[in-house]
């Protein structure tokens, strides 16, 4: 049975009914996310002679077109090779010959280091301060006698506690500087490579670092897990890209961005003291338990690697040539913590 199938019987029987959307917004109706997807198939046979038994590789971030694309080779006939838009561009080539694909759709917004990179060659910019990120850094094994990871460390892509963000984080910061090497030499790079960035949002909207502190405020665990993060504080991550336009000793360098490391408990029991009236977990999960539960949670999984690890990490290079004077990880928390609290936010 051709999953395309699927699509057309639902959209005969609930033509009106939202489908597609974004965010709140109704982008399509099961109708007319089927008269897309219908057209895309038919594009992909009468235009490029897809059909049953070819392969159409999706190497798209998340967005409605993705359903669309999919189910449009579907309608062809074609199998879907859906490729993880946080890969290379290398990557997802590697996927594309050997999964023998025939065509590819792709967004504008993938492999966007070496883009970002190629534009600035393009309007002869020289010079570049890219965020990368100390994932790019961190996944791999301190060489004997070595405590503190630094510039120096790059990440193991066949490391075990390596992710698919730390692999495509370390592709693309490699593929900027073997760009500027290679190709732009009048290009001078720097990467600014921040640990877990925490400290007070400017708006409501804001990333998985301070997720992090909105879950333990709303006591989303039971217990809390014997693993830490090195932190940064995001204003002192803007300050250093501020630096780094202006001090030249700074060209050709990785510089990572970091105050210094945390327990997950003690950020619990600071937030704790902080708020004394929340229910906040301060109740330590065994690792054995930790490990338990990673079998059949995958997120879980990826924190067995660092469990009981303590990850130094240096910003001797940060304070030599930008002088930096990092804002306490502690005081960083605490303000996060704050900021969600008096804006309702947990």
């Amino acid at each position: 049975m051709n999953p395309g199938e699927w699509l057309v019987r639902t959209a005969r029987l609930k033509p009106d009914t939202p489908a597609l959307l974004q965010g709140l917004d109704v982008v399509a109706d099961y109708q007319t996310f089927a008269a897309r997807a219908a057209a895309i198939g038919a594009a992909l046979q009468a235009d490029h002679g897809i059909g049953k038994g070819d392969r159409v590789a999706i190497f798209m971030t998340n967005r409605t077109q993705y359903l669309e694309a999919m189910y449009g080779i579907w309608f062809a006939g074609a199998a879907a090779v859906p490729i993880n838009a946080k890969l290379h561009a290398k990557e997802a080539a590697w996927i594309i010959e050997n999964a023998e694909v025939n065509l590819a759709f792709t967004s504008q917004d993938v492999d966007g280091a070496l883009r970002a990179l190629r534009a600035a060659k393009a309007a002869g910019i020289k010079r570049v301060v890219m965020t990368s990120s100390a994932v790019a850094v961190m996944d791999s094994d301190l060489a004997p006698g070595k405590t503190a990871y630094d510039e120096e460390n790059w990440t193991d892509l066949n490391h075990a506690a390596v992710t698919p963000y730390g692999k495509s984080k370390t592709l693309a910061e490699r593929a900027a500087w073997n760009f500027v090497t290679d190709e732009a030499p009048e290009i001078s790079l720097t990467t600014i490579n921040p640990v877990l960035v925490t400290g007070p949002p400017l708006d409501n909207n804001f990333g998985t670092s301070v997720s992090i502190v909105q879950r333990l405020l709303t006591a989303k665990d039971p217990m809390i897990p014997n693993f830490g993060f090195p932190i940064v504080d995001v204003r002192d991550v803007a300050e250093m890209h501020v630096r780094a336009l202006k001090v030249d000793e700074s060209v050709g360098k990785r510089i990572l961005a970091v105050d210094g490391f945390l327990w997950f408990m003690d950020i619990a029991k600071m937030l704790k003291a902080q708020f004394p009236d929340r229910k906040i977990v301060t109740l330590p999960a065994p690792n054995f338990m930790v490990r338990l539960l990673a079998i059949f949670d995958k997120s879980i999984r990826q924190v067995v690697p660092i469990l009981g690890k303590k990850i130094e990490v240096s910003n001797a290079r940060a304070q030599e040539i930008f002088g930096m004077e990092f804002i306490p990880a502690a005081d960083s928390i605490q303000e996060t913590a704050a900021f969600l609290v008096e804006n309702d936010l947990v």
